[in-house]
C-alpha cells in the first residue's frame, strides 16, 4: 500500500508542475524564449532569390535577404524606403548621347539609378567566407551532410559588387529567373549579356567547371566603388523602384555562389536553394522541409529600429510541417501556434457575421483573447475568355455582348457567400482595392454588369443578360446560325470531390442562359501548356500584386504580352489585344501617379469593361487570427520582411498554454485505484483460499 500511495502523490505532483507540456508538439516552450511558432503546408522548393517567386518561399527568404529598398511597415498607401541604402536611389535622366536632361524632357532616352550603400551591413556567418571551404576535397566532404557541419564560418560587409553579381546571375538562362525577360527590356545590355553568359555557362557545365561571374560585366551595370552602384534603364520606368524592393535584386556574395557550385555539395543538396546567405534579420538555422524549418536572429544584423527599439524582437521562428488544416487549427486554439488563417472548416467557429454582413470574432474566440486582422488583398481572381477563340473571342459587337451576358450571369456575390464564407468583394475592373486607379462606390462600378440602386451596386437581372445573348446571336442559348445549343468549354485543374460543388455551380451559371458548359479537367502542367498555346476557351486565373502600381495589373491585358504571340512567355493569358488599350497602356506605364495618369487609367478601364475579356471575378479578403501575446501585427500586402517588426510575450503564452492544456489526471488516478483495489481483493481471496486448502496435522 505504501508504494501505491507514493504513486498517487507522484501523479498529483506531475499534474501540478508539468501538466502544461504533456500534449505540446514543441519541446522547448517556456516563459522566457521569444520564439514564434508557425507552420507551412507546402515545402519551399527554391530559396535562391534569383529563382524564387512563390509566396511560401518568399515567406522564408524575405527574412534572410535584403534588396536595396523595402516598404514602410506602417504607412498607407504603400511607401518605399531605403533598406541597405543610405537614401533613396538618385535618378538622373539622360538623352541618347548620355547628356543629362530634365525628367519631363522629350529627349529622355535613359534613366540612371545610383544606389549609395550603407557601410555597416554584414552578411550572416557562413562557411563560404572561409577560402578553404570553397575548394573542398572528397575526404573533407565525407563528414559534411548539412551546412551546420562546417566548423569554420566567416563574414564580411555588404558591397556594391554583390548587387551587380546578383543581376549577372539573373542573366544566366539555366537559373530560370522568372523576371529575366522583363528586366532585359529595361536594363541596358542585360539581353545581350544574357545571351553571352548563357553560352559560356553551357560550355563550363560541359567541362564541369565553376562559373565565376566576376570577370564579366553588363553594359548598364557599373560598380562605382564599394558603396555605390549605378543601373542604367531604357527610357523612363518609375516602377523600377518597386523591383528594387523584391528578392530578385537581393545581393549575392561571389563567395557563396562559388561555394555552392562545388559538385560534392550539390550531390548532398547543399545549395542556395536550401541554405540562403543574406544580410537580413534572420538566417536559416535548420532546413528539414519534411518536418520543420527554423530561422534564428542574425547576430550580425545591422542597426534598425522600430518605434525606438532595436530589431528584430523575435529571436527564433519555428515553422512546422502541417499538411491538414484541422490539426493546425486545433493546435492554434491550444496556443501551440501563435497565428492562423481561417479555413472553411473553422470559419463558423471563428467568425461571427452581423445582420449588416460585417465580420467579427465569435464569442469563443473573444474569450480566449484571440484577435482578428482582416484586409482586402491587392489580388484578383477572374474567369478569362480566350480572345483568339472563334466563339467567345473577337471584338465585334456580337462577341462583346456574348461575353457581357456571361459576365452578368456569373453571380460572384453568390460565389463569395458559398465558397469563400463572404471573404471577398466582386471585382469591377483589373485594378484591385488599394492600387492607384481603383475607385469605390458609384464611380468605380462596372455598369456593364451592375446597376447603381439605393446607394449600392446591384447585379443586373438575368433578363438583361438574356437580351444581350439574343443580340449576340444566341436567343435562349440557341445559335441562330446552326439552330443548336451553344456549348462552351471550361479548362481547369479541379478534380477532387471538394471541387465538384464548385464545378456544378459554374455549370448552373451558364445554364441560366441556356448555355451548356463542358468541364475539361487536367493536371496542372497540361493546363498551363494549353493556356500558353491558346488552346483553352474559358479558364480561371489569378494575380497577386508584385508591387502597388496599376501597371502591374494592366499589363496582364497588354497586347504585347499575349501568350500566343510570345511562345507562351507572356502573361496576357486571355490574348486580349485592343489598339486603344495598348496605346494608353504604353503611355501610363512610365508615368508617375497624377490626375493625368488617373484620367487615362479611367479610359483604359472603360475599354476593358466594354470588351469584357474577363469576368472580373473577385478581390479576396484575407483574415488573420493571432493570440494576445503576438503583437505589432499590421496588414501589409507588400512588405514581405515583416517578421522583424513583430513581438512575442513568452510569459503570457506560457501561462495561457498551461491554463488551456492542463491534463485532468483524476480519472487516471481513480482508474489506478480501481485496478489496485481489484488486485488487492483478488490477492486476499487467493490467500484465503490457500489457507483453506492447508490440512492441519
Amino acid at each position: 500500500m505504501q508504494s501505491f500511495i507514493k504513486t498517487l502523490l507522484l501523479l498529483l505532483i506531475i499534474n501540478n508542475l508539468y501538466g502544461d507540456i504533456w500534449n505540446s508538439p514543441h519541446s522547448n516552450i517556456d516563459n522566457k524564449k521569444e520564439v514564434l511558432y508557425s507552420s507551412f503546408s507546402l515545402s519551399p522548393k527554391h530559396l535562391d532569390p534569383v529563382v524564387s517567386y512563390s509566396s511560401n518561399e518568399w515567406e522564408i527568404i524575405s527574412q534572410i535577404y535584403e534588396p536595396p529598398l523595402q516598404y514602410n511597415y506602417l504607412k498607407r498607401p504603400y511607401i518605399l524606403e531605403p533598406l541597405t541604402l543610405k537614401n533613396m536611389p538618385k535618378i538622373i535622366y539622360l538623352d541618347s548621347n548620355g547628356n543629362q536632361v530634365e525628367e519631363n524632357s522629350s529627349k529622355v532616352t535613359y534613366s540612371k539609378y545610383i544606389l549609395n550603400l550603407r557601410e555597416d551591413i554584414k552578411y550572416q556567418n557562413h562557411p563560404s567566407f572561409i577560402k578553404e571551404n570553397r575548394d573542398l576535397n572528397n575526404k573533407e566532404l565525407e563528414n559534411i551532410s548539412t551546412i551546420s557541419d562546417f566548423k569554420r564560418e566567416g563574414t564580411r560587409r555588404l558591397k556594391a559588387k554583390d548587387y551587380a553579381y546578383s543581376i549577372k546571375r539573373m542573366a544566366v538562362r539555366e537559373y530560370n529567373s522568372p523576371i529575366l525577360d522583363n528586366m532585359a527590356e529595361y536594363i541596358v545590355g542585360l539581353k545581350e549579356f544574357s545571351k553571352k553568359i548563357t553560352k559560356i555557362a553551357k560550355e563550363r557545365r560541359k567541362g564541369e567547371e565553376i562559373l565565376d561571374l566576376r570577370p564579366y560585366s553588363i553594359e548598364g551595370i557599373k560598380v562605382i566603388d564599394n558603396n555605390r552602384l549605378s543601373i542604367l534603364i531604357k527610357g523612363k520606368y518609375p516602377q523600377f523602384l518597386y523591383w528594387l524592393s523584391m528578392n530578385f535584386f537581393a545581393p549575392i556574395p561571389w563567395e557563396a555562389d562559388l561555394f555552392y557550385q562545388q559538385k560534392g555539395l550539390i550531390k548532398k543538396n547543399i545549395t542556395l536553394n536550401t541554405y540562403p546567405v543574406g544580410t537580413g534579420a534572420y538566417y536559416l538555422a535548420k532546413n528539414n522541409p519534411n518536418q520543420e524549418m527554423i530561422l534564428k536572429a542574425n547576430p550580425n544584423f545591422h542597426k534598425e529600429h522600430f518605434r525606438g527599439e532595436r530589431l528584430p524582437f523575435i529571436k527564433e521562428v519555428v515553422y512546422s510541417l502541417e499538411k491538414e488544416s484541422i490539426p493546425l487549427w486545433n493546435k492554434f486554439l491550444q496556443g501551440y501556434y501563435d497565428a492562423s488563417g481561417v479555413s472553411s472548416e473553422a470559419f463558423d467557429q471563428a467568425v461571427s457575421i452581423s445582420t449588416s454582413g460585417d465580420m467579427g470574432l465569435s464569442d469563443e474566440m473573444k474569450k480566449k483573447g484571440i484577435e482578428m486582422v482582416g484586409s482586402i488583398s491587392p489580388s484578383i481572381f477572374y474567369l478569362a475568355f480566350n480572345m483568339r477563340d472563334e466563339v467567345v473571342g473577337g471584338y465585334s459587337k456580337e462577341a462583346q455582348k456574348l461575353r457581357q451576358a456571361i459576365s452578368i450571369a456569373q453571380n460572384e456575390e453568390e460565389y463569395i457567400s458559398i465558397f469563400m464564407n463572404g471573404r471577398g468583394v466582386p471585382a469591377q475592373s483589373p485594378i484591385p482595392v488599394g492600387i492607384f486607379g481603383y475607385k469605390d462606390g458609384k464611380e468605380g462600378t462596372n455598369f456593364i454588369v451592375y446597376n447603381w440602386m439605393n446607394g449600392k451596386r446591384v447585379r443586373k437581372p438575368i433578363e438583361e443578360a438574356k437580351k444581350l445573348l439574343a443580340e449576340a446571336g444566341y436567343p435562349n442559348g440557341i445559335s441562330k446560325k446552326t439552330g443548336k445549343q451553344l456549348v462552351l468549354y471550361y479548362d481547369t485543374t479541379s478534380r477532387g470531390p471538394d471541387d465538384r460543388a464548385l464545378m456544378d455551380w459554374r455549370r448552373k451559371q451558364f445554364e441560366k442562359l441556356g448555355i451548356e458548359l463542358v468541364i475539361r479537367a487536367t493536371d496542372y502542367n497540361r493546363f498551363q501548356d494549353k493556356i500558353r498555346k491558346g488552346k483553352a476557351q474559358l479558364f480561371s486565373w489569378g494575380w497577386n500584386a508584385d508591387y502597388p502600381d496599376p501597371e502591374n495589373f494592366l499589363f496582364l491585358l497588354y497586347g504585347g504580352n499575349a501568350v500566343v504571340d510570345t511562345n507562351g512567355a507572356g502573361i496576357n493569358s486571355s490574348n486580349y489585344q485592343n489598339p486603344k488599350f495598348d496605346k494608353l497602356f504604353e503611355e501610363i506605364k512610365s508615368m508617375k501617379n497624377s490626375p493625368k495618369r488617373l484620367k487615362k487609367i479611367e479610359e483604359i478601364i472603360k475599354i476593358v469593361q466594354t470588351d469584357a475579356p474577363w469576368v472580373w471575378g473577385i478581390n479576396p479578403k484575407s483574415l488573420f487570427l493571432h493570440h494576445s501575446w503576438y503583437s505589432n501585427i499590421y496588414p501589409n500586402a507588400m512588405a514581405n520582411n515583416s517578421l522583424k517588426y513583430r513581438k512575442i510575450d513568452p510569459k503570457l503564452r506560457f501561462e495561457k498554454i498551461e491554463e488551456w492544456n492542463r491534463p485532468i489526471l483524476m480519472p487516471i488516478v481513480l482508474f489506478f485505484i480501481f485496478l489496485i483495489l481489484i488486485a488487492y481483493i483478488l490477492y486476499k481471496a487467493y490467500q484465503n483460499r490457500q489457507k483453506a486448502l492447508i490440512v492441519p496435522k
